[in-house]
C-alpha cells in the first residue's frame, strides 16, 4: 500500500509520501514514491505515484529517459506550461499499463498508477494536479488545496480541518507529516522513511527536501507531540449533562 499527499498554499507546495510496499505480510519492500524533475531556473516538478509499482516505476523511467534524450518530441522540460505536462505524464502512464497489460493477460493483475503532479513551470504561479490511471488529471483549487494518493481515509482528517491556501508552507509540511503518521498508525501497509519536499514559490529549485525514519529526532518529537495534545484535546471535551457538578 502506499499513501502520498501533495499540499498547494499560496507561498508554494509541500510532497510527502511514505516508502513501504506491500505485496504480502511475508514481501515488504522500501521503494521511494518522490521523484523530482529539476532544471534550476526554468522547471521544478514533482510527481508522487501510488499503484501497481511496475508500472509506475516504467512511467518515471520514460521521463527521466525522455529528458535525456535531447531528440525526443516531449518531456517534462520541453512542455510549454503545467497543463502540457500533465498530459504529457497521463498519455505515457496509458501508454506503460497497456503495455503491461498485454504482457500479463493471463492474470488479471491490476497494473493501474495515480500520480499527484506539482511544481512551477517558468513563470506561471504553482500548480497541482492528480493524474489518474486513465490520463485525465484534475487541478487543485483553493477549495480543494491538497490530494492524496494511496489509503486515503486515516490522513484525511487532519488535512481538511487544517490546509487552507493561506497556511505557510512549513505548518503545511507539519500537516502532511502528522497526516502521514496517522496512516501508519492504522495501516500497517503504509511506513517509513517518509519523505517530505517543501517548495517555495518562484525559486525553480528544491530548498527543502527531508527523509525521516522512526528513529529520527523531529519525527519522534511531532509524533510523540501530536499523540499528547489529541488526548488533552479528547479529555478536554465538553461533559454529558449528567456528569456536571451540581
Amino acid at each position: 500500500m502506499t499513501y502520498c499527499v501533495g499540499i498547494q498554499v499560496n507561498t508554494g507546495l509541500v510532497f510527502a509520501s511514505d516508502s513501504r510496499t506491500n505485496a504480502g505480510v511475508d514481501n515488504i519492500g522500501t521503494f521511494s514514491k518522490m521523484h523530482p524533475f529539476v532544471k534550476e531556473g526554468e522547471v521544478m516538478l514533482v510527481l508522487l505515484s501510488s499503484g501497481n509499482l511496475a508500472t509506475s516505476q516504467s512511467v518515471v523511467s520514460r521521463l527521466q529517459k525522455d529528458i535525456k534524450n535531447t531528440a525526443a518530441e516531449q518531456s517534462l522540460f520541453k512542455a510549454a506550461d503545467f497543463s502540457e505536462a500533465c498530459a504529457y505524464v497521463g498519455e505515457v502512464s496509458r501508454g506503460v499499463q497497456k503495455q503491461h497489460a498485454g504482457e500479463d493477460q493471463q492474470n488479471s493483475v491490476n497494473v493501474g498508477a495515480t500520480f499527484i503532479l506539482g511544481g512551477q513551470i517558468g513563470q506561471e504561479r504553482p500548480k497541482l494536479a492528480l493524474i489518474y490511471p486513465q490520463g485525465n488529471y484534475l487541478l487543485a483549487t483553493a477549495e480543494t488545496p491538497f490530494f492524496q494518493i494511496g489509503e486515503l481515509k486515516y490522513g484525511k482528517t487532519i488535512l481538511d480541518r487544517i490546509v487552507e491556501p493561506s497556511l505557510s508552507l512549513e505548518d503545511a509540511a507539519r500537516c502532511a507529516l502528522v497526516s502521514l503518521d496517522s496512516t501508519s498508525r492504522s495501516n500497517v501497509g503504509v511506513g517509513p522513511p517518509f519523505e517530505v519536499l517543501m517548495y517555495r514559490r518562484d525559486s525553480l529549485r528544491i530548498e527543502q527536501r527531508f527523509k525521516y525514519d522512526l528513529e529520527t529526532d523531529y519525527y519522534q518529537r511531532l509524533r510523540q507531540a501530536w499523540a499528547e495534545n489529541l488526548r488533552t484535546a479528547f479529555y478536554g471535551l465538553p461533559r454529558f449533562d449528567w456528569e456536571r457538578d451540581d
